[in-house]
């Protein structure tokens, strides 16, 4: 699996860009997102996601970690395939998906061409989880804040509380606060519950 390509820019277009490197010429689709980051440049380094299909083998290239990412959970999604995930992210900007899918902003999502009521519901409630632990807000909370925050979600859910709630609450209180230990945040949780 290839990880990240760099090398010379040779041509670079709103829907795919040629990097060589060693004498070799990748094509690599992208999104207008990452073009915009890539205009100008002579060279880059591009994160890669390769797709090998008994047809072909594509490569899709990001400016970032984060659209990667975010490409990676919308293709986990049944019945949104690569192209779909790009178009979605020249549409939108990686955190203006998250933020979608994390409010539940259906209408958004529907406004991308290719994207129906019932594949934005699907993108949300497949997604809405995996994404629940940053803030609705789309502020991420550091590393220590996220390792207390799911030792407090665990020992919430064991005790018998519904993960969502559970997880707002959290959220919530980390947002007002975030150098609570996890017995301050159960504690405090237990208040809200």
């Amino acid at each position: 699996m290839i990880d990240y390509i760099k090398g010379k820019v040779v041509q670079l277009t709103p829907a795919f860009v040629t990097i060589e490197t060693n004498g070799i010429g990748y094509f690599v689709n992208i999104s207008l997102t990452t073009f915009s980051r890539l205009e100008g440049a002579n060279e880059a380094k591009i994160l890669v996601h390769e797709v090998i299909r008994e047809d072909a083998h594509l490569l899709f290239g990001f400016a970032d970690k984060e659209e990667r990412d975010i490409f990676r959970l919308l293709i986990s999604v049944s019945g949104v395939g690569a192209a779909t995930a790009r178009m979605m992210l020249s549409s939108l900007s990686p955190g203006e998906i998250e933020k979608a899918i994390v409010g539940g902003d259906v209408n958004l999502l529907k406004g991308v061409k290719g994207i129906g009521s019932k594949t934005a519901e699907r993108i949300i409630v497949d997604l809405k989880d995996k994404l629940g632990k940053q803030a609705g807000t789309g502020e991420i909370f550091s590393f220590s804040d996220n390792t207390r925050r799911e030792e407090a979600l665990s020992a919430l859910i064991m005790l018998g509380f519904a993960k969502g709630a559970v997880a707002k609450v959290l959220d919530k209180i980390l947002r007002e606060e975030h150098n609570l230990t996890v017995e301050e945040m159960i504690k405090r949780a237990l208040k809200n519950l």
